[in-house]
């Protein structure tokens, strides 16, 4: 695999072993991966000499993950400075696909070799050996003296919390859920701790194979624990929500454990970060609440009391006029409006006409947009990771199932209550789970998060599609379908694929299976 570093603006890490290109396998390394002395990056040896290298080195595993490498060389967001919102939405039906940019992940017709499901795996194993470089060279600048315990540990808690985050995006694109077998023994993804910066621990590499789900899931628990346990509560101004924290490492535990199905979990977890008993709930860690308007997070990236963590963008550094959120989903001028809403969310029932939500949108003669990425000029848009009213709804979920309706009912109208009047009452069991559900659609809508929940909620079938829901064609021009909050039918062209099909789950890519043939072996069924 490739381990590139873009930022133009700061010096980052780009941890190159002098002999060997180091991700999870042995994929080809690119000659400027290669470069033994490149001017703006610092090599493996260099990297944990001085206390500000090795805060360098920190920042170069948000690099990776915020922008990570493609085909010949592009920039475009993989894995998390804008793909993983693309790829997650493409996968659902509340977004729909335009043009041929993310035509075979919204068909599911990906095989081991296409490049969006390729790279997204590439990259997030890229963001791991970066995050498992670090944690070493940082425990051996603390034993050295040259950093403190509390500082080098601070540090690890932010590889740890990405290396969770990246095994976690794993885990839902490539494996199926927790739940597929009653004790997730099923196959999972490899986990990997260690580096892989020498000859030798590239052969092991080789021979490694696929944890279960069960050890996967458990790795990334540990990592959030060690983050929570070691992350400041807040930071700056400038990082509160581009840097990892306390509050971000919690909330990710109750995405987690909602995956888990671990509902008193998600609720133990949730509780760290919500006081009160009735709206307008807020955070005793980090200072999180709603802002007053849905619009608050995204007229703001970098300064509002919602978003828990982001990756930031800049105009020097973001996924590219090919990747980047603000072309890609905005239909303002300049933008390239590649991405639409659907009208399959844009009619629900459940969705008020009157709610304010809808009004963050754009409208064209074709289709109608989101307006929560709105940067087409410079592409400097954030990409969201984790919002308060996320953890609001994972405690909402995990309370109703529960039985635990009012205050599942509570917490889904703080988030429910601030876009529309049309709040919910006298709620309980299935319809109140389903209410919550419904309400994630609206409220998530554009940020990557629609795969995550249809994943979690298939092999059960119950509040969510058991497979991969049928979606509306781009063409011919779907405007006409659109009637908000009507019940109107819609036109689905792209059919239903129910959750056995092999196509639920990607491909293990075969840049990595040709180089291991234990991971060959263990390829996912159908490819």
């Amino acid at each position: 695999m490739k381990n590139r570093s873009f930022l133009k603006n700061k010096l980052k890490l780009a941890v190159l072993a002098p002999a060997v290109c180091f991700s999870l396998m042995l994929t080809s390394c690119d000659k400027d991966v290669t470069e033994l002395a490149p001017f703006d990056r610092l090599t493996e040896e260099s990297a944990f000499t001085t206390p500000e290298r090795v805060e360098l080195a920190v920042n170069g595993v948000y690099d990776a993950a915020q922008s990570g490498f493609y085909a010949g060389g592009a920039v475009r967001g993989y894995p998390f400075g804008a793909a993983h919102v693309e790829q997650g939405d493409n996968r659902g039906e509340d977004m729909l696909n335009l043009e041929a940019f993310y035509a075979i992940t919204y068909g599911s017709t990906y095989n081991a070799a296409s490049a969006n499901n390729v790279f997204h795996f590439e990259t997030l194993y890229a963001v791991i050996n970066k995050a498992n470089i670090v944690i070493e060279g940082v425990e051996k600048a603390v034993a050295s003296g040259l950093i403190t315990a509390q500082v080098g540990n601070a540090y690890i808690g932010e590889a740890r919390f990405l290396r969770a985050l990246s095994n976690h995006e794993l885990l839902v694109h490539f494996a199926r859920p927790y739940n597929h077998t009653a004790d997730a023994s099923h196959p999972g993804v490899p986990i990997r701790t260690i580096p892989v910066n020498t000859p030798a621990r590239v052969e092991e590499a080789r021979q490694q194979g696929r944890n279960s789900v069960k050890e996967g899931y458990a790795a990334i628990l540990a990592d959030l624990d060690y983050a929570e346990a070691n992350l400041p509560d807040t930071r700056a101004a400038g990082a509160k929500i581009s840097r990892a924290t306390k509050g971000a490492a919690i909330g990710m535990k109750t995405r987690v454990k909602l995956h888990m199905r671990d509902w008193q979990g998600v609720v133990t977890e949730g509780n760290k970060l919500i006081t009160g008993t009735v709206a307008p709930f807020s955070s005793p860690i980090g200072g999180y609440a709603l802002t007053a308007s849905p619009d608050g997070p995204w007229a703001s990236n970098s300064g509002n009391t919602e978003s828990m963590f982001s990756f930031m963008n800049t105009a020097n550094d973001n996924a590219s006029v090919n990747g980047s959120l603000g072309q890609m989903y905005n239909a303002l001028p300049g933008a390239r409006a590649l991405v639409a809403i659907s009208p399959i969310i844009w009619n629900a029932t459940f969705w008020p006409a009157n709610d304010a939500r809808r009004a963050i949108t754009t409208s064209t003669t074709r289709a109608i947009f989101t307006r929560k990425y709105r940067d087409a000029a410079t592409q400097s848009d954030w990409s969201p990771i984790m919002r308060y009213a996320e953890v609001l709804l994972n405690v909402a979920e995990a309370e109703s199932r529960l039985g635990n309706s009012l205050r599942a009912l509570s917490l889904l109208n703080a988030v429910r209550g601030r876009s529309t009047s049309e709040v919910y009452t006298l709620l309980v069991g299935d319809n109140l789970t389903q209410a919550i559900v419904n309400e994630r659609r609206i409220e998530f809508l554009a940020e990557g998060m629609r795969w995550k929940d249809i994943h979690r909620l298939a092999k059960e079938g119950k509040f969510g599609p058991a497979g991969i829901p049928a979606k509306v064609a781009s063409a011919p021009v779907v405007l006409p379908q659109y009637e908000a909050g009507t019940g109107k039918a819609v036109t689905t062209a792209i059919p239903f694929i129910p959750y056995d099909d092999f196509r639920f789950i990607w491909p293990i890519p075969i840049s990595e299976i040709s180089s291991n043939p234990v991971l060959a072996a263990q390829q996912n069924p159908g490819y």
